[in-house]
């Protein structure tokens, strides 16, 4: 009898197989990342989103006690103008409403710490309240807000940040800090000059100073840089007036209250989102990072550093004027609180006309809900 021997085939994956089952891993990957990072990103706006809630909630507890909101900046840079009678005298603190609102929103310990009625870089005692950031001023889509989440960044670099003076003095060493505290959000001085006299005749979005425009064509640009009171060409005190929410100089500028929003506070800007990477001097504490504008289109970006200079005319530069705007790492548009304490996105094609108007808090402007 003859005995047939059958062969047992081995089970497994031929190399073709393989490569087919890889591509389509690959596709499933491609088709689900977008997915998670889309999903991600959502949560980070959620937490963003909530952040500017909580200022909101301190800055309207801040009103109900001292009925008015705080100034952008307790402190004038002309201290002879100080002088007389004005109630932070010639002390020059130089510290930004973030400061005043501190215990507002859980930091009272932090605010102990400081001394409103020196400047801070003459201080070894704010050390530990200048290297501390809360997450609350973080937006968490800015990977380059902190350095290992710390809200810090490097002090007088190209990339770094610039404080208002030495900054806070590091008692370990006796010289100043070498790194700067920062924040995603500040505050909003709405459509005063940006740019105007600082870099005469003004930004490219903004109406020339000194221009006289036929009735019915709005201004984009007002006397009075970034909420000052000085006139368009920066010569006189006086004719200017803060059209926003916060001045960063309180020279001749009284804090904002409710009353005074006579737009209407579901219509006015009161805090946006801020870069400070694309800001030389987006530092926390000090008056001359608290603020932005709404004569600079929204997530307008200014990444270069050509040169340690600030009032240079190239408006793609982290040391311009033009790095004074609204800015997020969010898709789109940028996360903004207004004066009734809501949070809305506003999307970056919104018309100049349109921002400036919900920048002024008396424009007298009309704005539909659905304009921006």
């Amino acid at each position: 009898m003859r005995c047939r021997f059958g062969r047992t085939r081995r089970g497994g994956f031929t190399l073709i197989e393989l490569l087919v089952v890889i591509a389509i891993i690959g596709v499933l990957i491609a088709l689900l990342l977008p997915a998670v990072q889309a999903a991600r990103e959502a949560a980070r706006r959620a937490q963003c989103t909530n952040n500017l809630k909580q200022l909101g909630i301190a800055l309207h507890n801040y009103h109900d006690r001292n009925n008015a909101f705080p100034p952008g900046g307790i402190a004038d840079e002309t201290p002879t103008n100080l002088a007389g009678g004005n109630i932070w005298g010639g002390a020059q603190s130089v510290l930004a409403w973030r400061a005043l609102i501190l215990p507002e929103i859980e930091g009272g310990t932090l605010a102990n710490a400081i001394n409103f009625n020196i400047h801070a870089s003459t201080s070894a005692a704010m050390y530990t309240a200048w290297v501390t950031v809360g997450s609350t001023w973080l937006c968490p889509s800015d990977p380059d807000n902190a350095q290992a989440g710390t809200g810090l960044r490097t002090a007088n670099t190209l990339t770094g940040q610039w404080p208002n003076g030495a900054g806070a003095i590091n008692p370990a060493t006796g010289a100043a800090a070498t790194v700067i505290p920062i924040a995603n959000y500040a505050g909003s001085f709405g459509d005063n000059y940006c740019i105007g006299g600082l870099t005469a005749p003004g930004g490219p979005w903004e109406t020339p100073i000194n221009t006289v425009l036929p009735a019915g064509q709005p201004r984009i640009g007002w006397a009075g840089f970034w909420g000052t009171n000085f006139n368009e060409d920066l010569t006189v005190r006086g004719p200017g007036q803060l059209r926003g929410m916060f001045s960063y100089r309180i020279q001749g500028i009284g804090p904002v209250s409710m009353a005074s929003i006579t737009d209407g506070t579901s219509n006015t800007l009161l805090v946006g989102e801020v870069l400070p990477a694309q800001t030389a001097d987006s530092d926390f504490w000090h008056h001359n990072g608290c603020t932005f504008g709404t004569t600079v289109p929204i997530n307008w970006q200014t990444l270069e550093a050509p040169a340690v200079a600030f009032g240079t005319n190239n408006w793609k530069s982290r040391f311009s004027y033009a790095s004074k705007g609204a800015k997020s790492k969010h898709p789109g548009g940028v996360n903004m609180l207004f004066g009734d304490g809501s949070v809305k996105f506003v999307k970056q094609t919104i018309s100049m006309p349109i921002y400036c108007a919900i920048g002024s808090k008396a424009g007298g402007e009309v704005v539909s809900a659905d304009a921006y």
